[in-house]
């Protein structure tokens, strides 16, 4: 449920509303927008008389929102959330809200020389942020698995050459120790779901990567972001990365229509990855281009100095040329679509 406040509402009057709902034991969520105050009524709100609330002066109007995720629920927000990723020099990456993001870097840290190479490279070419595996999720156990906490000091030596803020994906609530110094933690497609975790990074206030799992709908996406919501943490972005589906020349099936349909939903900003999407370096330059054409909020895109011989991934991953490539096409077609 949802209540907007009249404008010129005072912020002592906001309280003693915020008061009176919690004592029926309603969680309160104030969203201040350019124009409207909105409360947002969380909890089991069939104890809450709606006719009353109505009728306090304050009150414009009082709403009942049927979808489950409320607090990601742009019912609630109907501004778009502009998720702000301090950089070492002192500004921040904005992601959302008409602000476009380009998050480049290898699959996995393979070594220092690598790291920085590519680092480098995409900084250069208009990245915004810096992506690199240190913990990876593989389907064989026998796969490299990442350099881990060595994986995650090589990012941090890329983050302080460059001053790129770097996003690196976690695997377990027992490593977060390790990403105090991560500027954006990345929860993969096949952690979507692992609530645990989810309510451990809802504690947290870093910025969180949060990928649509291979098989799941945009609601259960969206209920994953409302649990690390329900813990406090509305610093979350969005990533459509593909989903599994019948198809087999490609990696995954890229569902761009998710883009403007999660814009409806949510206030949250969606980027895409369509490295992982389509699983075809020759393919990403249009998909990246596709994806900027949607109003996608950013992109995602695995950049290797050496593809050839890339420990994690290769097929699918840019050389640095490539990719510069691949930033000049996007640009130009939000230019075009702006």
């Amino acid at each position: 449920m949802i209540a907007v406040l009249k404008q010129g509402t005072s912020q002592e009057q906001i309280e003693h509303l915020t008061s009176w709902l919690e004592t029926q034991g309603i969680g309160v969520h104030i969203c201040e927008g350019h124009f409207q105050t909105i409360v947002g009524l969380l909890g089991d709100t069939s104890r809450v008389d709606e006719e009353l609330l109505s009728g306090l002066d304050m009150v414009e109007s009082v709403k009942r929102i049927s979808e489950p995720f409320k607090s990601a629920n742009r019912k609630f927000h109907p501004d778009d959330s502009i998720i702000e990723i301090p950089a070492p020099d002192g500004t921040c990456v904005k992601v959302g809200g008409g602000n476009f993001v380009a998050i480049a870097g290898p699959c996995s840290v393979e070594s220092e020389a690598q790291i920085l190479e590519v680092a480098r490279a995409v900084k250069a070419s208009g990245a915004n942020l810096l992506r690199g595996g240190a913990f990876k999720p593989r389907t064989s156990p026998y796969d490299f698995q990442g350099l881990k906490a060595d994986g995650i000091a090589l990012l941090l030596e890329a983050k302080k050459e460059t001053g790129l803020p770097i996003v690196t994906e976690i695997m377990s609530a027992d490593h977060l120790p390790l990403f105090e110094e991560v500027d954006v933690i990345q929860v993969g497609a096949r952690n979507m779901q692992n609530f645990e975790l989810l309510k451990e990074l809802g504690k947290t206030r870093k910025p969180i990567l949060l990928k649509r799992g291979l098989a799941n709908t945009m609601k259960e996406f969206l209920m994953s972001a409302e649990y690390i919501m329900a813990g406090g943490n509305e610093n979350i972005i969005l990533c459509e990365r593909g989903v599994r589906t019948f198809e087999t020349y490609t990696r995954n099936t890229l569902d761009l229509a998710a883009v403007p349909m999660l814009h409806e939903l949510t206030h949250l900003p969606i980027i895409v990855d369509p490295s992982h999407a389509t699983g075809i370096s020759r393919l990403v330059r249009p998909m990246a281009c596709a994806a900027a054409a949607c109003n996608a909020d950013g992109i995602m895109i695995e950049v290797h100095n050496d593809p050839k011989k890339a420990l994690c991934d290769g097929p699918q991953s840019l050389t640095p040329a490539q990719f510069d490539d691949v930033m000049k096409a996007v640009l130009r077609v939000r230019e075009a679509v702006l």
